[in-house]
Formats: structure tokens, C-alpha cells, sequence
């Protein structure tokens, strides 16, 4: 089964439910343009509306193109008109095609069966490497100067976004929607139990303990 994830700037009419098809596993995400980008794990799709609260859609455009995590992801501009020079300043700053809104996860989804999946990397870059921890995404493995990290699916999964997004806290809320949980209901606690399983993985390796916690807040990842 191959993954695609997409995101979205605004709410869809259809809601935002997984949709399976064939080979695939459609994965929506609602994306705040001035917020945390969610875990990336398949070939990205972006949704991008023309106009948004805090900046245009040309601007987030222009963003996901500079940020490699999200630099290859195939990204459509919806515009509000069909506007023939709207059309030509949504190709030049870098979206891949567009449509006319409003969207709704019925003509999303048919939209990229239409274009068809391209290959892609998955999820970003194949490896995640900061100092002597090298994550292998495809592998689904961890090493710290070669040992391999014992770690269960949700704790390696936790690993690499921290891993992405260096530096940067995160409360309890913003890891369990960036794993893609929200469709379930997690005590925000299960948290504590990630991380600290984490923790001992990490250690056991020699690797210390990168993953600080911020009172109050949340966690963050700090740099080796």
C-alpha cells in the first residue's frame, strides 16, 4: 500500500477522512500556512488556496518550495476566479497546476487520480542525519554511530520528526496531530509514554538525552 499525503489550507466540504484506492492510502492533513508542517510519510500533494487569513497563496507556495521536506511535493493553486493572469502568477511561483474552487475531498481526490501519482521520494529525503544519529526513512531504522535504536513504530516515527524539526517545542497536542492521530482520540499523556520509551532507546546507544523537555510546553530536540 502506497501512501500519498495531502495538504490542505482550509477545510474541506467531505471532511478530511482517509480514503483508500487500489494501492493507495490517501491521507488528508488541514495545514495552518503559518504552522507546523504535519509527518510527512508519502508522496506529497498540496492543496493551496489563493487567498488565506495571514499571506497569500503564492507566498505559501513560494515557501513549500524553499523548505526541503516539502520542495518536490506536487502542489496546486485554487484559485477563486479563473482568471487567466491569476493562472500565469500561480505557475510562476512554482505551483505545478491549479483549479478553481472551492475544493471539496471528492474533487481533490479526483484531481490526482486524474494527474496519476508520479514516483517521488517518500516522506522528503531518504535519510535523516544530524551528527551521529542517521535515520533511514525507507528502512524504517535508527542508528547512533552505527548501533541500530530499538524503537516501536509511533517512537520512531516520533524520532524523525523530531529529527526534522530541530530546536523547535512542541506541546503534547502538536506531536499527536503530527503523527497523523487525530482521527482517534489519544490521551495527551501517551506523550509522556513516547517519549520516555524513547528516552531509554536513545540512551541505551550512548546517545545521551537530546530530548529535552520544556516546562509547560512541551519537548523539543536539541541538536548533538
Amino acid at each position: 500500500m502506497r501512501r500519498i499525503d495531502i495538504l490542505v489550507t482550509s477545510e474541506l466540504d467531505g471532511g478530511m477522512a482517509p480514503f483508500l484506492h487500489d494501492q493507495f492510502e490517501f491521507v488528508f492533513h488541514h495545514w495552518d500556512e503559518l504552522g507546523q508542517l504535519p509527518l510527512i510519510e508519502g508522496a506529497l500533494w498540496v492543496f493551496a488556496d489563493w487567498m488565506l487569513p495571514d499571506m497569500s497563496g503564492l507566498e505559501v507556495c513560494r515557501r513549500l518550495r524553499a523548505d526541503p521536506l516539502t520542495a518536490n511535493a506536487h502542489i496546486t493553486m485554487i484559485l477563486e476566479d479563473d482568471d487567466m493572469d491569476d493562472r500565469k502568477r500561480a505557475l510562476r511561483s512554482g505551483a505545478d497546476d491549479y483549479m478553481i474552487g472551492p475544493a471539496s475531498r471528492t474533487t481533490i481526490l479526483d484531481r490526482i487520480l486524474a494527474v496519476g501519482v508520479q514516483p517521488q521520494i517518500e516522506g522528503g529525503e531518504a535519510l535523516v542525519t544530524h551528527g551521529d544519529l542517521v535515520i533511514d526513512i525507507a528502512a524504517f531504522r535508527a542508528r547512533w554511530r552505527g548501533k541500530s535504536i530499538d524503537v516501536m513504530p509511533n517512537e520512531f516515527r516520533l524520532l524523525r520528526y523530531f529529527a526534522e524539526h530541530p530546536g523547535r517545542v512542541f506541546t503534547r497536542g502538536q506531536l499527536i496531530a503530527a503523527l497523523g492521530k487525530q482521527q482517534q482520540p489519544i490521551d495527551e499523556r501517551t506523550v509522556d509514554v513516547w517519549i520516555g520509551r524513547l528516552r531509554r532507546a536513545l540512551k541505551s546507544v550512548g546517545a545521551g538525552n537530546p530530548l529535552r523537555t520544556v516546562r509547560s510546553l512541551g519537548y523539543v530536540f536539541d541538536l548533538p
